[in-house]
């Protein structure tokens, strides 16, 4: 079975950490919100990709609710 999920913020990071644990990764698709990027002196950052990034690499500081 294949997943297409939505993804914006911590709370769809926590999603797809526990869906990553159910569905194998090649069966789960990301389509993740660029709504809050910005750039900061040039460089651009993407909070919410950068987010579900760190979370489906078990790199996330869930006390912190983000990466690293």
């Amino acid at each position: 079975m294949s997943v297409v999920a939505l993804a914006g913020g911590t709370g769809a990071a926590k999603l797809l950490r526990g869906l990553a644990t159910l569905i194998p990764a090649r069966d789960l698709t990301v389509i993740g919100n660029t709504g809050d990027d910005s750039e900061i002196w040039g460089l651009h950052v993407s909070p919410d990709l950068d987010t579900v990034t760190y979370a489906l690499a078990g790199r996330l500081d869930v006390a912190r609710g983000w990466g690293l």
